[in-house]
């Protein structure tokens, strides 16, 4: 089978070319093409115009940096054979082929399943195509693979999945504060014991990773409307599940996904081809049909939704107590002549963490001495294991 091997222009790396068919080969799979048509922020664009982005511009900027790090790595001695590199790239390239619609907004809400576990399904599945030729990538993404260090390169506290998400939400966002050295973080990896480890002297470009990562956060993914937006989003679709789940009128894409088992292997695997067949294009379909529909919470979620009548939000450091809840809910029931069990679809309260740096495993730096330490051992007035908790409410704003 010939490839035809293509130049990709990305807007941060320039041109982008992969050193094996085989990555052609993937890309071009009805899997991974899906991948051009969810948003890699979700409903950020309501907020940061420019946020448009796809899954599909991330996969390929992953698989871009880790050919990138790997001949680096390469150049310093490390041992990568063939199979290993072309295994790294394509597991760096569907890294994130089992996200569903609006990317972490709707995650386990079609299929109870992380998007991690469904990307190694639909792997094996793209493995049955290419006849086997993801066998290493598989090893390597469930890190299962000897060395380690190739599993790191992909999924770690610094990896190559982060310094493109970082780049790229930065560049298509604007908040320059996100910026951060990709270039020079690449170029100071090594791997010693079989770890990935940055060397001393990009101590302070991984402390700048850090610190943009954590303006992201607070900028970006937790923005206050981006929480809003995906509650009401939420709240439509279990909302929509309620509604239509039984009726033998009502029938598409979306509602096969939900009416179908979610046990068995045969039973699964048509779930798991049902669930590919879904994008962002769907959620908005059904967000346009409803707002003409009969049901009155259906109607007023998709019409705020579509023209932009957002919630309003509380937030505070400490768990919401039940009375007030109970309130709240009695107050939109009463303005919207709902029932109280109808109101929960309204008000709806949760918590957030910023996982600025978050985990047991920690970046480890290469000293000159040639010893191993955790970079917090290093940077003592950085406060990087805080998870800063908060807990919300978002409601409709007539109350």
């Amino acid at each position: 089978m010939s490839i035809k091997r293509k130049i990709f222009n990305d807007p941060l790396y320039g041109l982008i070319r992969y050193p094996y068919d085989l990555v052609y080969q993937v890309i071009d799979h009805p899997y991974f093409q899906r991948l051009r048509l969810i948003r890699q922020l979700g409903l950020s664009s309501y907020v940061y115009a420019g946020a448009t982005h796809t899954r599909f511009h991330h996969a390929l900027g992953v698989a871009h940096l880790a050919d990138r790090l790997t001949q680096i790595l390469i150049s310093k001695g490390v041992e990568i054979t063939e199979d290993e590199h072309q295994g790294v790239v394509l597991a760096a390239l569907l890294h994130d082929i089992g996200h569903g619609p609006f990317s972490h907004v709707l995650e386990h809400g079609f299929i109870n399943k992380s998007h991690e576990d469904l990307s190694i399904e639909i792997m094996h599945l793209i493995n049955d195509d290419v006849q086997g030729g993801l066998d290493v990538a598989i090893e390597i993404f469930t890190n299962q693979y000897p060395k380690g260090f190739l599993h790191q390169m992909i999924s770690s506290q610094l990896d190559v999945d982060r310094l493109d998400y970082l780049t790229r939400d930065c560049y298509y966002t604007g908040v320059v504060e996100g910026m951060v050295g990709y270039n020079r973080i690449l170029e100071m990896m090594n791997v010693h014991d079989n770890k990935l480890v940055v060397e001393e002297k990009g101590l302070y470009s991984v402390e700048k990773f850090i610190l943009a990562r954590r303006f992201m956060y607070m900028q970006v993914y937790l923005h206050k409307v981006v929480i809003i937006l995906d509650e009401m989003l939420k709240s439509f679709l279990e909302r929509y599940r309620i509604v239509y789940l039984n009726s033998e009128n009502k029938q598409n894409r979306l509602l096969k996904v939900f009416r179908m088992p979610q046990m068995g292997d045969k039973g699964s695997k048509e779930l798991l081809k049902s669930y590919l067949l879904l994008d962002d294009i769907d959620i908005f379909a059904v967000l346009k049909e409803e707002r003409f529909c009969q049901d009155k919470i259906l109607r007023y979620l998709s019409s705020c939704i579509l023209d932009r009548k957002l919630f309003t939000i509380q937030v505070t450091n400490i768990p919401m107590r039940s009375d007030f809840k109970d309130d709240l809910r009695q107050k939109v029931a009463l303005k919207l002549n709902l029932t109280e069990l109808e109101s929960n679809s309204l008000v709806k309260f949760g918590s957030f963490r910023n996982l600025t740096y978050a985990g047991a495993k920690e970046i480890e730096i290469l000293k000159k001495t040639k010893s191993v330490v955790p970079i917090s051992h290093m940077l003592k007035t950085l406060n990087i294991n805080l998870l800063e908790k908060a807990y919300y409410v978002c409601h409709p704003k007539i109350i």
